[in-house]
């Protein structure tokens, strides 16, 4: 039997493609293990994958002063050994890394080895951990077309992992989980595992108009939830929703959300109208810009910014998108985007024959 690692961290973005690719593995016949950091959120959702998983020491870069800089790398130093004394033991025949500081660890301990290495990179640059893994990988995996002239001759354009059950929701036990009890269009809005704080104050803000023509469900953040707002009819605020995610989605008219990479092709993929909301560059590298102007550009979506819009914008973008939804939608429909999962499986399939 083939043997696996899979590796990524940090927010659900870098751990969901992971599991989209778990079904179509075990087909495959691979046995698969997990590595990820410690104490990050992917352990949870590893485990409802029912995968081996595996915990290592793990640090980040940060772009700001922090004196958690000084003390990081030895972290990762110590992960780096942790992975090392993990794949001398597992001897995988690759290693298949999505991304976060925890995974950069784990490549270089596989190159040690000699372990072939697939690396698969959502935005349209790659971050800085893949930038750093990239060196030692066998391959590069890329999403968007444009991403292929950072990537060099490793680069293998495969689109996005998407889980297949995402296409397998029904409204109906979403309507029900929410307490809609009319035929409202829905808006979802999403603002990733983490939440976003100014995703959740615009929308709450263009409640007042947003209410009397559709219902909303809000994927807010862990601790993120407003109590003032709870029993507010036609209103429902989630902090973290999992398998009921596919529900929702097949409830939803409209989708509210951030651009990582991952959240916005699932969006395409099921071909919902949507308003992205991409996190600005004073507070991200701007890779969720790059994205959301790639997917406007497109006809998949219309983008607002997140510094210079007012509820009452939003409101007008909801309303526009609502009225012209099927242009929307006909475009995803007519466009390439699709599951990366075939291709993805292909190229693992190739090198461990």
């Amino acid at each position: 039997m083939k043997k696996i690692i899979l590796t990524g961290g940090g927010t659900a973005g870098h751990v969901t493609p992971n599991i989209a690719l778990v079904p179509d593995l075990k087909e495959a016949g691979f046995d698969i293990k997990y590595i990820g950091s410690s104490k990050g959120m992917e352990r949870d959702l590893v485990a409802d994958a029912n995968l081996d998983y595996f915990g290592i020491s793990s640090g980040k870069l940060r772009r700001y002063f922090s004196f958690k800089n000084f003390t990081d790398p030895f972290r990762v130093l110590r992960g780096y050994f942790q992975a090392k004394r993990i794949l001398k033991r597992y001897r995988p025949d690759i290693v298949f890394s999505k991304g976060g500081f925890v995974t950069v660890p784990v490549v270089f301990a596989a190159s040690k080895y000699n372990i072939p290495v697939i690396i698969h990179e959502s935005d349209m640059t790659p971050g800085l951990a893949n930038r750093l893994a990239m060196k030692r990988a066998t391959k590069v995996c890329h999403t968007f077309p444009e991403t292929a002239k950072h990537l060099g001759s490793k680069a293998v354009f495969t689109g996005s992992p998407i889980r297949k059950e995402l296409f397998s929701g029904s409204a109906t036990r979403a309507k029900k989980m929410c307490g809609f009890n009319d035929d409202k269009p829905i808006i979802m809005v999403t603002g990733g595992s983490l939440g976003a704080e100014k995703v959740n104050l615009l929308v709450r803000e263009a409640l007042p108009d947003l209410l009397p023509k559709f219902n909303v469900v809000h994927l807010c953040g862990n601790g993120k939830a407003d109590a003032s707002l709870k029993n507010t009819p036609g209103y429902v605020q989630f902090e973290y929703v999992s398998e009921e995610m596919k529900d929702l989605f097949a409830a939803a008219s409209i989708v509210i959300s951030r651009a990582g990479a991952n959240s916005i092709f699932e969006i395409a993929a099921l071909s919902i109208p949507n308003i992205l909301i991409p996190l600005s560059a004073n507070a991200s590298r701007g890779d969720q810009i790059l994205n959301a102007e790639s997917f406007k550009k497109q006809g998949f979506s219309k983008v607002i910014n997140e510094d210079e819009a007012s509820a009452k914008d939003l409101v007008a973008e909801v309303n526009d998108l609502f009225a012209n939804k099927e242009t929307y939608i006909e475009k995803m429909k007519s466009s390439s985007v699709a599951s990366g999962v075939d291709n993805i499986i292909k190229l693992i399939n190739e090198l461990t024959k």
